[in-house]
């Protein structure tokens, strides 16, 4: 064979080495706004060493293999026996263990706890986003349990516990757990008072028996799942455990996993329970609903800090790339043309990492205001940044060229992953529904957005304009379902822009003022009014390499 017939020249050297905590200009100030003084140092030492975690190469190998060897799904052994497991790759149990020791299920019993624990969540989730699922359930679960003091006491400190060990076992055994939730019925969707599964009580106070189904249960392999059923006195929350106190597996069907669009680390299923399956209360027969919401509420805001993070590396990796790669004469970062676009998604992905971190904050106060804040802020942020992940990934992928098209870029699987948080938790109509439901239940809660997005008043006449604007159409609630999402997607910029103008750069908060909030944007990203100062918005979202 003849020699080497060319050289690698005009390549960008692969993103590997870099700490993903210190390397974000907005993540980085957005936890020095929000966390207690005396606390920060502490705070940045422990994101820092999961953000070098997150750029190593080891990481990046973990999240590779994790994602390419799916797991597997073992219903029976060579005897015929039921099993009811699911075999993960080696890499999946790393990246689950470390996320489990840097503190991303226990957040609820430490100071400034939600919001270190968003930072290290969006840093984390950057390596891979599939293991991010039981993660986010076991970190929600708690609020749901907290209704039932006695199983939150026996429950509530294996979930928030930094030691994880897989496999089935007594939960009493185990130094922490996982938590998995099944809400969702193939008759129901996200309609579940129509779920048909029944449970019958038994004689021992609080216990009862599951007959019935669940579409789409996430995480199989967990220790408990929280789960909804009919009680006698209507829908009711129940945990279910997967191996009982004597030891004994309880009875948890696994028919099939799911294969998915993307995802592709972690496990969905489909689960049956025959009669056998035995599950504790919780809550009150009749306020299932109730009972989970605040799950839901926790897993929602995952959802925003899930395509934060995606979006986040997914600008990364085309800011690097346009920073390394020469084209037509110049870097590629230099032409105007491609310093528009990458612009643009890092102007996207500034504006969700900023309102995640400020709904994490509020998670933290405790003050009655950001409580009610929450009830509107979280459903609209997961409206709409949700929807904006897949158009970003998407672009930022055309921003490699073939390069990022094909599997080993990485950029693939950011593609494949950013749907699956609009659709996780509630897709985009029941957001939009949820938020109609809270302005006509909790007029507060409108007050508190109100407040919280004045408070950049007259700071930017784009954002005032905007601002009544959409007063303007709160004040108009006729046909309002029908219009429900254009509602939801305003409040959603105008919380950003507020934000923006208060925090980011003054080059930041104009442009996404003038093209967001101004009117002066088209529909793909690279639109930008070319007079803004595109360089320095670029340069604040480059990774130093």
């Amino acid at each position: 064979m003849a020699a080497t017939t060319h050289t690698v020249t005009n390549q960008a050297p692969p993103l590997v080495g870099y700490d993903v905590f210190a390397a974000d200009a907005v993540l980085t100030e957005g936890v020095a706004r929000y966390a207690a003084p005396e606390r920060l140092g502490e705070i940045r030492t422990e994101l820092g060493e999961l953000g070098r975690a997150a750029g190593s190469s080891q990481a990046q190998r973990w999240g590779a293999q994790a994602n390419e060897h799916r797991p597997v799904l073992r219903t029976h052994d060579r005897y015929g026996n039921r099993l009811d497991e699911v075999e993960f790759h080696p890499a999946y149990h790393r990246l689950l263990g470390h996320a489990v020791s840097a503190g991303l299920t226990g957040a609820w019993s430490r100071p400034d706890g939600h919001l270190r624990r968003a930072a290290g969540f969006m840093v984390w989730s950057q390596v891979d986003a599939g293991h991010g699922c039981p993660v986010s359930m076991t970190h929600a679960a708690v609020p749901a349990l907290r209704t039932d003091p006695e199983l939150a006491a026996e429950w509530e400190p294996r979930l928030t516990s930094d030691a994880y060990e897989p496999g089935l076992l007594p939960p009493g055994g185990k130094p922490g757990a996982l938590f998995g939730m099944g809400m969702t019925e193939k008759q129901g969707g996200s309609d579940v008072r129509a779920n048909t599964t029944v449970a019958e009580p038994l004689a021992e106070e609080g216990a009862y028996t599951l007959t019935g189904h669940k579409w789409f249960c996430s995480a199989p392999m967990s220790d408990a799942f929280l789960v909804l059923a009919q009680a006698p006195g209507g829908v009711t929350c129940f945990l279910l455990p997967r191996v009982l106190p004597d030891g004994s597996r309880n009875t948890f069907r696994l028919q099939r996993l799911k294969d998915k669009l993307g995802n592709h680390s972690n496990a969905s299923s489909e689960v049956e329970f025959d009669g056998t399956t035995r599950v504790r209360r919780v809550g009150e027969e009749g306020r299932g609903v109730a009972t989970i919401i605040g799950m839901v509420a926790a897993t929602r805001l995952d959802c925003v800090l899930g395509s934060a993070a995606l979006m986040r590396q997914a600008v990364a990796q085309a800011v690097h790339h346009a920073a390394h790669r020469s084209a037509f004469g110049g870097l590629l970062v230099d032409k105007p043309l491609m310093r528009n676009v990458l612009a643009d998604m890092a102007l996207e992905s500034e504006a969700a990492t900023t309102v995640g971190l400020r709904l994490a904050a509020a998670m933290d106060s405790g003050d009655e205001r950001d409580r009610l804040l929450l009830r509107l802020a979280v459903p609209a942020a997961k409206y709409w940044v949700t929807k904006r992940a897949p158009v970003l990934a998407a672009e930022a992928l055309e921003c490699l060229g073939g390069n990022g098209y094909v599997e080993e870029s990485g950029m693939p699987r950011l593609l494949r992953e950013a749907p699956v948080n609009s659709v996780w938790e509630g897709s985009g109509n029941v957001q939009a529904l949820d938020v109609l439901r809270a302005l006509r239940r909790d007029p507060e809660a409108l007050n508190a957005f109100l407040t919280e997005v004045g408070l950049a008043r007259g700071a930017d006449h784009r954002l005032d304009g905007a601002i009544k604007d959409l007063l303007s159409e709160l004040a108009d609630l006729e046909g309002i379902e029908g219009r429900a999402r254009r509602l939801v997607e305003r409040m959603a910029l105008v919380l950003q822009g507020s934000l923006l103008v208060r925090y980011a750069p003054p080059e930041t908060a104009d442009a996404f003022c003038a093209s967001r909030l101004g009117g002066d944007w088209g529909g793909a990203f690279g639109t930008l009014p070319h007079t803004l100062d595109l360089a320095s918005v670029v340069e604040r979202a480059r990774v130093p390499f």
